[in-house]
C-alpha cells in the first residue's frame, strides 16, 4: 500500500518500517558510542553511505564505485581501530532482557564462586578488593594492572589474592564472567572515616572508585576479616557472610 509517492518513487508501509528500524538501530550505536572518537568515523561511514545513495539514483556511475569502495575500506577500518567500542556495544546488547534468560545459570555460577572464595579469605584473614563492572568503563584502572581475561573461579579468586601471590596487592576487576585484570591500582577516596569506623587503604580504594564510576566493589579486611561492599559512593559494611550472596546480587542487579 502506496503512502504517497515522490516523482517515480513511491513510499509504502514497509518503507517506513524499514526506516524506522535502520534509525533505532543508529541512534541505539551512536548512544552506545556517544563520547568516543568512534562516533565521529561512524558519522563520516553514515554520509558516504548517503552520498552513494544519492549517487546511485542519479546514475553517477562512477561516483558511486568510488563511494562503495571508500565505504568498504571505511567499514574494515573502523571495525580494526575500534574493537573495545564494538566490544562494548555487544556486551551492552547481551546484556539485555533476552540474553540474561540464557546467560542467569553462568553468572550465578561466577557470582557463587566469588562469595565462596571471599567467605573462604574472610575466615583466614586474607585481604581482597573485587570489582564489578557495570555499565562504565573502567579502562584506566584495568590499564594500571597485569591483565588476565581468565574464566572466574573459586579456585583462581584464591590464588590471586594468596599472601605469596605477586598478584594479590591491588584489586581484581571482573566484566561479566572474566578476570580482566589483577593487581590493578584503583584511587583513593579522600573519606578516611566512614560512619566513625577509620577506613583502610583497600576501603578507601573501594570508596573512591564507587565515586568516580558505577561499579560494585567488595572489600575482604585483612585486619578483621569483615565483608564490604562499595557503590556510588557508599559502603554497606560488616556483611554476614550467610547473606552475602544475596546482598551481593541486590547490588549488582539493582536499577542504573
Amino acid at each position: 500500500m502506496d503512502l504517497f509517492r515522490i516523482g517515480f518513487l513511491s513510499f509504502t508501509i514497509t518503507d517506513l518500517l524499514d526506516i524506522a528500524i535502520v534509525t533505532l538501530v543508529f541512534f541505539w550505536v551512536y548512544k552506545a558510542l556517544k563520547n568516543t572518537i568512534a562516533v565521529q568515523i561512524l558519522f563520516g561511514l553514515i554520509i558516504l553511505m548517503g552520498l552513494s545513495f544519492i549517487a546511485e539514483a542519479v546514475n553517477l556511475k562512477s561516483v558511486n564505485w568510488i563511494l562503495k569502495i571508500i565505504s568498504d575500506i571505511w567499514l574494515i577500518a573502523f571495525i580494526i581501530l575500534f574493537q573495545p567500542e564494538l566490544r562494548r556495544v555487544l556486551l551492552m546488547l547481551t546484556q539485555g532482557p533476552i540474553f540474561n534468560l540464557f546467560g542467569r545459570a553462568n553468572i550465578s555460577q561466577t557470582i557463587d564462586g566469588i562469595v565462596q572464595a571471599a567467605i573462604e579469605m574472610s575466615e583466614k584473614h586474607v585481604g581482597a578488593l573485587i570489582v564489578f563492572t557495570r555499565s562504565q568503563n573502567v579502562a584506566m584502572s584495568i590499564d594500571t594492572g597485569i591483565p588476565l581475561n581468565a574464566k572466574v573461579s573459586r579456585e583462581l579468586i584464591l590464588s590471586i589474592f594468596n599472601t605469596k601471590s605477586p598478584l594479590h596487592d591491588g584489586a581484581v576487576i571482573i566484566d561479566n564472567q572474566m578476570i580482566v585484570a589483577a593487581r590493578c591500582v584503583l584511587p583513593l577516596s579522600h573519606v578516611t572515616k566512614y560512619e566513625n569506623k577509620n577506613l583502610g587503604t583497600r576501603h578507601r580504594a573501594a570508596l573512591g572508585l564507587s565515586e568516580q564510576i558505577d561499579a560494585v566493589i567488595l572489600v575482604v579486611s585483612e585486619e578483621t576479616g569483615s565483608i564490604s561492599i562499595a557503590q556510588r559512593a557508599k559502603f554497606n559494611l560488616n556483611i554476614n557472610k550467610d547473606d552475602l550472596l544475596k546482598v551481593l546480587n541486590q547490588h549488582l542487579y539493582q536499577k542504573k
